[in-house]
């Protein structure tokens, strides 16, 4: 059947329901036609490369239940690719709905294309990490049309979202030199960038050349991540100038993709304190229109190394609750090594629980369902019936296991035994003795 529409953006803005917007429909449970209107005003993107032959399509919205992105990837210490495919595979079973490679050592290009044939999930990258080994050139040495070529190889191999630091310019340098930051960039993207303007004296590409980066997404329905490469890295840096600064751009940059048909994510923060998460929230809404917001965490402390899927899980939740419509996860490996298949598994769950506390908290349809059946297994002491609601079943069904009570388990748990509160009751309201002795 003929194609007669360029993304989804362009085909809701016709009134056409695409397969993948039927498909977002019935799982977030809306009308079809009130899901268009959100795609058709940018408020939800459905991020679905043409090429993603496999993709299991889905919305990222405010209004829609909150997504996770897993990041994953090789680098020159740890270049295992099949490891990493093991840990794309343990994303997907744990619910991740999106995978971005960060790969930034060897051969990138295979890894990718084997993502986007095998992961039903939506695939991202950032090709500012891919440009420095694709062209085999050190950093300085690359030129703007270097970057885009990146960018449309990316768009050929079927990524359904590109994360691209568009909104930090040369004015930003100035700024950074002049006012300072305890943390500077973080962003590796952005301080990318940041160098290459550095030692080139040019602007950015992926600004000064947005429009021709935008007609590479059109013509393969790629949605552009707008990233925040002056995220705050510590909480000293939260909400400053400079992420505000680029947060302005970003929205005006968002409008100008919207002209193009172009679905836009907006990148927000990092390291905040949660008394300034709401705030970020509304301004980000108000300055991009709604756009869906992709965040990192954020995280809440400075001080949790190991810990740190726990502070992103705390300020995730108060994020989304707020509007943020997409959670990166962060893992107990962050600001200390490559993750591992056991720092990935944490890292989902931790991400899912916040996800999932936050669509309660906004009112999803049927979000709280799966919360009533694991109250009622919990009165029924039907363990079996809870394990199938946990979060994540293998850990819980591990847990009980080892450390199950002596007498009578088939009913209680080695906390309480037959002081039970819900034994107990149980058996009182039926009319029953109860034996604690």
């Amino acid at each position: 059947m003929e194609r007669n529409y360029t993304t989804q953006m362009d085909a809701a803005r016709k009134g056409i329901l695409t397969r993948e917007m039927e498909i977002v429909a019935k799982k977030e449970r809306m009308e079809p036609e009130a899901l268009m209107r959100l795609v058709a005003e940018g408020k939800a993107a459905i991020c679905a490369n043409r090429n993603h032959a496999g993709l299991n399509p889905e919305g990222v919205g405010s209004m829609l239940r909150t997504k996770i992105n897993v990041n994953l990837g090789v680098s020159r210490d740890c270049a295992d690719y099949d490891m990493e495919m093991e840990k794309v595979m343990r994303a997907v079973e744990l619910g991740a709905e999106a995978i971005m490679d960060l790969s930034s050592h060897g051969d990138t290009r295979p890894f990718r294309q084997k993502l986007v044939k095998e992961c039903p999930a939506m695939i991202g990258t950032v090709p500012v990490y891919d440009s420095v080994i694709h062209h085999q050139k050190d950093l300085g040495e690359l030129t703007a049309q270097d970057f885009i070529d990146v960018v449309r190889l990316h768009a050929e191999d079927g990524v359904d979202f590109v994360t691209l630091h568009c909104g930090i310019t040369r004015e930003t340098i100035r700024k950074i030199r002049a006012h300072g930051r305890k943390m500077n960039i973080v962003s590796r993207g952005g301080s990318l960038v940041f160098a290459w303007m550095s030692m080139t004296g040019r602007e950015n590409p992926f600004y000064e050349h947005f429009d021709e980066i935008l007609d590479i997404c059109e013509e393969h329905d790629v949605t552009v991540s707008l990233g925040d490469a002056c995220r705050p890295g510590c909480l000293a840096d939260a909400t400053d100038a400079c992420q505000i600064d680029e947060l302005i751009r970003l929205g005006e940059l968002t409008k100008r993709a919207w002209a193009h048909n172009v679905q836009v994510m907006v990148e927000g923060p990092g390291h905040v304190p949660l008394d300034q998460i709401a705030a970020n929230m509304k301004l980000q809404k108000t300055l991009c229109m709604g756009a869906p917001f992709y965040v990192l965490g954020p995280l809440v402390t400075d001080i949790a190394p190991g810990y740190d899927h726990i502070t992103a899980a705390i300020g995730g939740a108060v994020a989304a609750m707020h509007g943020a419509a997409f959670l990166c996860y962060v893992t107990p490996a962050e600001h200390l090594a490559l993750p591992n298949v056991d720092d990935v598994r944490q890292g989902i769950v931790g991400a899912k629980i916040a996800a999932h506390a936050a669509d309660i908290a906004k009112g999803i349809p049927g979000a709280r369902e799966i919360d009533d059946r694991m109250a009622d297994a919990r009165r029924r002491l039907d363990w079996d019936a809870q394990f199938a609601c946990a979060a994540d079943p293998e850990t819980a069904k591990s847990i009980r296991d080892s450390r199950l009570p002596e007498n009578d388990h088939s009913d209680t748990c080695s906390m309480c035994g037959k002081f039970c509160a819900v034994r107990s009751m149980n058996k009182a309201l039926n009319g029953e003795r109860i034996d604690i002795l």
